[in-house]
């Protein structure tokens, strides 16, 4: 059954090539696709501080530094209960998802890895594991509150 679920879910993968016009904070963005079709694009496989948390700000300023008016491609399958696309975000060969867990700006957001790719998995816990030993960005707090945890509070 899990087997049938995963494959249905690469089975209706799509990719949408276009330019990143806008960064919401340090997990979403505002793309422009072919036709200047403008979809809100969460990105897959992590969560971000908000941006009334500590380092909310600095991860969406991280994220605006690697794909602010860039054109990028989305590879993605869903979307979620606001009606944005949740995708894996690439610059090239880059994926600015795992880019924002290894410099410390974002959480592996385990509660969906299961959507993930298994390479993409392993990538992103092992970049999270790193940036935790080192202590680099939200990670160098004492005790840094998951975005889940702290959305969970203000509710």
């Amino acid at each position: 059954m899990a087997f049938l679920l995963l494959y249905a879910s690469h089975a209706l993968a799509a990719e949408l090539a276009g330019k990143v016009v806008g960064v919401t904070d340090g997990d979403t963005i505002t793309f422009l696709s072919a036709g200047n079709v403008e979809e809100k694009i969460r990105l897959a496989g992590i969560d971000a501080p908000e941006k009334a948390q500590p380092f909310g700000q600095a991860a969406k300023q991280k994220l605006s530094d690697l794909v602010y008016g860039h054109q990028v491609v989305v590879d993605w399958s869903k979307r979620d209960r606001y009606g944005r696309i949740v995708g894996k975000v690439l610059i090239g060969d880059q994926d600015a998802c795992l880019e924002q867990v290894k410099s410390g700006m974002a959480w592996h957001y385990v509660k969906y890895s299961v959507e993930q790719s298994p390479d993409d998995r392993s990538a992103y816990a092992a970049a999270e594991a790193t940036a935790r030993s080192t202590r680099i960005g939200l990670w160098s707090e004492t005790a840094p509150v998951p975005p889940w945890d702290w959305r969970h509070t203000k509710r």
